[in-house]
């Protein structure tokens, strides 16, 4: 890697102008231009934020010290670079009009994490022990031609409360009366709920893209409570939002009180019908709505029962729009599943992986923020555009990396072919090959070491034999 990709550096070029047109002095230099477009063309070789890799990639031409200083001290308008890629995608592709997603991801660190932003415990699915880890909370928004991220924020349980509950727990447990167990401590406004920052989210969406029509606001059975579902619809106008209910959920029906499960079952039984999901496939399932009052929200709400085919138990959406069709409602919530799509790209090819682990606050929101306009560079590539422009499928991140990762060799071999003099330029880059790339010694091979005695001893015959 000797210079930007040729679709990075248009990008970077386009994101300067875009950044001059929300705040004068917001520009990148020169220096600033040519750093950015390095790192992000880093990305694009190495999968990762890894100053190391970088260095690497480029055999040497960029250090590690530099590229970590330009990270930290050069005065890039960080918090106006995510705002002007937005605008960039949605300007580029003629976007309108969209759904938003709301959703949460986890990211596992090392266990020496004290200088690492917002990392706490969390609960690991594949051991089912804990780790060390970040919370991101991400906003997404999805339209007619692309899928893309348009807001974040980093999410840490209060540690006072979270000691306060442990702590709360095991004297229950010892049938400790009420009065005798510590009172709950207030919440610390350092640390906002998920359905907080989700809020401050959607609010900051729509102060910097107040044009876009936000069709609808999807999210998970979190953020299905009545504070944040009302709250939410407001911000856009009162703008649906899709979420979950669990299944003891409590509802009034023709003035009883039951949960969802026995309703849906017993009074309300589904009815099979089709789905169009996300605008594609066309699955069987079986569904049922009512319009009831969920004790909990304090009001009526479109309540449905659904089930894919093959599913036994029922999951129970709750919009607060109750002018939509059941079947509207279903298929826009179908379009949540594509933030699931987004995390796996992002965390195996857009940087935010293992060595995404820059320090402090500024560390980790900063490589968060060049993971995402490393996404929004792959929705402008040229090829990608073409596609969009022309209605048909859109690339995989993957794919259209690899093709890119090929284009950036392609145009070192020219340049290597270019040269006044390539086989004395190929000797010197051999070189750079030998300095740059240490080979580092083993610990699983035993070459050089003792490998202990492995033989039986004769004294100890007589012992076995007996």
């Amino acid at each position: 890697m000797s210079e930007p990709a040729h679709f990075i550096k248009t990008f970077v070029d386009d994101l300067d102008a875009a950044l001059g047109k929300l705040k004068s002095n917001a520009k990148l230099s020169p220096l600033q231009k040519i750093w950015l477009g390095f790192c992000l063309t880093g990305m694009l070789l190495t999968h990762s934020v890894c100053w190391a890799k970088f260095e690497r990639a480029s055999l040497g031409g960029y250090k590690i010290a530099a590229l970590s200083w330009m990270f930290r001290e050069a005065k890039v308008a960080w918090s106006y670079l995510l705002l002007a890629s937005v605008t960039l995608v949605l300007e580029r592709h003629g976007i309108t009009e969209g759904v938003l997603v709301l959703d949460e991801s986890d990211r596992s660190r090392s266990k020496r994490t004290k200088r690492i932003h917002k990392v706490h415990k969390q609960k690991h699915k594949a051991s089912g022990g804990y780790v060390n880890g970040q919370t991101v909370v991400l906003l997404l928004l999805v339209t007619q031609s692309v899928t893309f991220p348009v807001g974040f924020a980093f999410y840490m349980p209060d540690p006072v409360l979270t000691a306060w509950t442990k702590e709360d727990k095991r004297l229950k447990k010892e049938a400790v009366a009420k009065k005798d167990r510590p009172a709950k401590p207030e919440r610390n406004s350092l640390y906002p709920t998920k359905t907080q920052l989700a809020l401050h989210l959607l609010q900051a969406f729509k102060d910097g893209h107040g044009a876009i029509k936000i069709k609808a606001i999807l999210a998970d059975a979190l953020y299905g409570e009545a504070g944040f579902m009302d709250k939410a619809a407001q911000i856009f106008d009162s703008t649906p939002v899709v979420s979950q209910l669990r299944e003891n959920q409590v509802i009034e029906y023709r003035g009883k009180k039951m949960n969802l499960k026995r309703y849906f079952n017993a009074l309300n039984k589904g009815v099979e019908m089709t789905l169009r999901v996300r605008g594609g496939k066309d699955v069987k399932a079986t569904m049922s709505s009512a319009r009831l009052k969920v004790l909990a929200h304090g009001k009526k709400r479109l309540v449905i029962a659904l089930k894919y085919e093959g599913e036994s138990d029922y999951r129970y959406l709750v919009a607060t729009d109750m002018t939509w069709r059941t079947i509207d409602t279903i298929q826009a919530y179908t379009l949540r599943w594509l933030v699931e799509v987004f995390f796996e790209d992002w965390k195996l090819y857009e940087g935010w992986g293992r060595e995404a682990k820059q320090l402090d606050e500024e560390g980790s929101s900063r490589g968060l923020i060049l993971s995402l306009l490393f996404d929004h560079s792959l929705l402008l590539h040229p090829e990608q555009t073409a596609r969009i422009e022309n209605k048909l499928p859109a690339y995989t991140v993957g794919s259209l990396q690899r093709k890119s990762q090929m284009d950036v060799l392609l145009e070192f071999i020219k340049t290597l072919l270019a040269h006044p003099n390539p086989a004395d330029k190929l000797k010197e880059l051999a070189g750079l090959v030998d300095d740059v790339f240490q080979l580092m010694p083993s610990g699983k091979h035993m070459v050089g070491r003792d490998l202990g005695r492995l033989e039986p001893t004769p004294s100890l015959l007589c012992r076995t034999a007996g």
